[in-house]
């Protein structure tokens, strides 16, 4: 069976609902993950997803900032939400999600920015942001016996040099410096993560998930970083079909600045 799954940070879920709506009914994955959905759950907008058939909804939210939902149209179970840092921010769930007969662990993560200067002595945010890297080296792909795992989110980490604009210009930038790049490359070598996305779209092809807001033509700019990723266990790897990044959602009325990434996975 085919098995789609789709990460996105909407920066404010009752903001950019008609985007959402209009991309599930055009791409309508089996779960959705959403991060920055500055929305406390009591205030969560589960009667528009439910009626687009999303039954099986996952909030870890809270108000004003942060936050994660992840939507599904299939059963899940299991839900665990992971305080980081010890902080109480919501910025972390995972499901057991039921697909066909293959159970999927699904971690939705949404890493701290880590605000513009990159240095941990000086920048509490920055610290937090490494702080919660280092939480995120325990994170184990295998970590149930019999259960595949896929970690997404927005991890705010272009790791590779092809994953942003100019490596050269961003080596000092917070999302590509050299603490960061490694910090997560550790988490993925040492958690048995594999990237999925640049599995089917290898090094050294360029590929954005982001573009600021601060861009007066981001399309013709093309000053873009790859924030949003897709992880999972070494066992899915080999049921890729497919990887997309959909860049054209940039330039949709009222959009976030990331765009969605989607997988599809023949289980």
């Amino acid at each position: 069976m085919p098995f789609t799954l789709a990460t996105w940070n909407i920066n404010s879920v009752r903001l950019r609902l008609p985007i959402v709506e209009a991309f599930l009914k055009a791409e309508a994955p089996d779960v959705l993950c959403l991060q920055e959905t500055k929305c406390p759950n009591e205030l969560f907008p589960e009667d528009a997803f439910r009626a687009l058939g999303y039954e099986h909804i996952a909030l870890h939210g809270q108000k004003g900032y942060h936050g994660v939902a992840t939507i599904s149209r299939l059963p899940f179970a299991d839900l665990v939400r992971q305080d980081f840092c010890a902080i109480g921010d919501a910025r972390h769930l995972s499901v057991r999600v039921a697909a066909g007969e293959r159970q999927i662990r699904v971690h939705n993560l949404y890493v701290p920015a880590g605000g513009d200067e990159p240095d941990p002595e000086i920048n509490p945010k920055f610290r937090h942001k490494l702080d919660f890297l280092e939480e995120m080296r325990l994170m184990r792909a295998e970590a149930e016996p019999g259960v595949s795992a896929i970690l997404v989110g927005d991890l705010n980490i272009a790791p590779f040099e092809d994953d942003v604009w100019s490596h050269k210009q961003l080596l000092k930038i917070v999302s590509h410096t050299p603490v960061e790049t490694e910090g997560m490359k550790r988490v993925m070598a040492e958690g048995g993560w594999t990237d999925l996305v640049r599995q089917h779209v290898p090094l050294p092809q360029k590929l954005y998930t982001w573009w600021s807001y601060r861009a007066k033509d981001w399309d013709g700019a093309n000053k873009g970083r790859r924030l949003d990723h897709i992880w999972s266990s070494a066992d899915l790897g080999p049921h890729l079909r497919e990887a997309r990044v959909l860049r054209e959602a940039r330039g949709w009325d009222r959009p976030s600045d990331h765009v969605p990434v989607i997988v599809t996975l023949d289980l």
